[in-house]
């Protein structure tokens, strides 16, 4: 399955041009299942139906769906307080009843990853199109799946649960309970769950698709989500310009926006491919207007998966080179800390822990260079782990 993660500048009609792409696709002949994490029903608005927490026909081979973030997190909650009962018991707590409960910040967030990894596991439809939040909040939601894995991982090891049969005689030896060992299964739990997310964004058939603008403040939000993505491995396949204006124009006040737009649409076809649409002069509402919006198919842009190669220049330079892509990323905001088996890397406002190829965990870091907007990080062997040659 196809899946296609929408995302933008607040305001640019990422969710219309949501629902146009999945109504195309639709109306070409995949099974299409568009998802929104929106609150308001934006989506239903553009599409001309009621979307809500249980999907919805949309059209011919068109489902819409909009996860109700409020439930999940009251049955989750009641869920977690049933496997933590004895601990909150012993230390006096008082259970919360599922009806006073209130989504907390990041509940929509994780209804919709939920939403994203039941809809790739059912594998009923040829594409998915999910309307993620605006960016900076749909990187931040993007980059979830891994580190909510890597701190429990962190807190509750797996390889702690070796010592399942003896929990009961050290919780006796110290006298402090011990950890129970449904915790241990509710982070495991949790790590399937999550590991399952990962997989659907880590697939070579997951891309994301920009929508902006074209303009200076469109610009700068492209260059910045286009450098997040990079740093957590994900690819563009197009960036649609959108609502751009006519250029045959008889309106003398259209000029400088229409030069302006102009001008980022050529800087932008330099480093991107750019597929504009065009301005309607209305919102698009219904069918009829989404499919007047000439989105581009679902199958458009490039296909190739992001790799991140470590060359081997041993013989040369003595040294291995692990090749990341970051376009614009910024010498001066660029950092490096290497931590044990992983390597902190900083880029502007992103950050992001990598753990380190396994043939790199034996060298140290011999330092780094940006070119070409690709970050070089040098690797010399270190001579107590490398192995010895005769």
């Amino acid at each position: 399955m196809r899946t296609i993660l929408i995302t933008g500048p607040g305001g640019s009609g990422r969710t219309t041009l949501a629902a146009a792409t999945a109504l195309a696709a639709a109306r070409a002949g995949s099974r299409t299942l568009v998802l929104s994490g929106d609150r308001t029903d934006t989506l239903g608005v553009a599409l001309g139906v009621r979307t809500g927490a249980e999907p919805v026909d949309a059209g011919a081979r068109l489902t819409a769906w909009r996860p109700d973030a409020a439930r999940r997190f009251r049955d989750d909650l009641a869920a977690l307080q049933e496997r933590t009962a004895s601990a909150l018991d012993l230390l006096g707590a008082a259970r919360l009843d599922p009806e006073e409960l209130t989504p907390l910040p990041g509940a929509e967030e994780l209804a919709l990853l939920r939403a994203l990894r039941d809809a790739a596991l059912a594998e009923q439809h040829d594409l998915l199109v999910v309307d993620l939040p605006p960016t900076p909040h749909a990187l931040a939601l993007l980059s979830l799946p891994e580190e909510l894995r890597r701190y429990l991982r962190r807190l509750l090891p797996p390889e702690r649960q070796a010592a399942r049969a003896l929990r009961p005689v050290l919780g006796r030896l110290a006298g402090v309970p011990m950890p129970a060992e449904s915790l241990y299964d509710t982070a495991a739990h949790w790590d399937v769950e999550l590991a399952a997310v990962d997989a659907v964004l880590a697939d070579r058939d997951t891309v994301v698709r920009l929508v902006a603008e074209p303009g200076p403040s469109g610009a700068d939000a492209v260059r910045t989500t286009t450098l997040g993505l990079a740093l957590r491995g994900l690819r563009t396949d197009v960036l649609v310009a959108n609502r751009v204006l006519p250029e045959a124009s008889g309106d003398t006040w259209l000029a400088g926006p229409v030069a302006q737009q102009r001008k980022t649409l050529e800087e932008w076809r330099e480093a991107y491919e750019v597929r504009p649409v065009t301005h309607l002069g209305r919102d698009p509402r219904g069918p009829d207007d989404l499919a007047a919006l000439a989105v581009p198919d679902a199958e458009a842009g490039s296909s190739c998966a992001v790799e991140w190669p470590v060359t081997d220049r041993l013989a040369d330079d003595g040294v291995l080179v692990w090749h990341i892509p970051l376009p614009g990323a910024l010498r001066d905001e660029l950092d490096l800390v290497r931590r044990g088996d992983e390597i902190v890397v900083a880029a502007g406002q992103f950050r992001r822990i990598l753990p380190l190829p396994s043939v790199l965990r034996r060298c140290t870091v011999d330092g780094a260079a940006l070119r070409d907007g690709e970050l070089r990080i040098r690797f010399a062997p270190d001579p107590q782990l490398w192995p010895r040659t005769r």
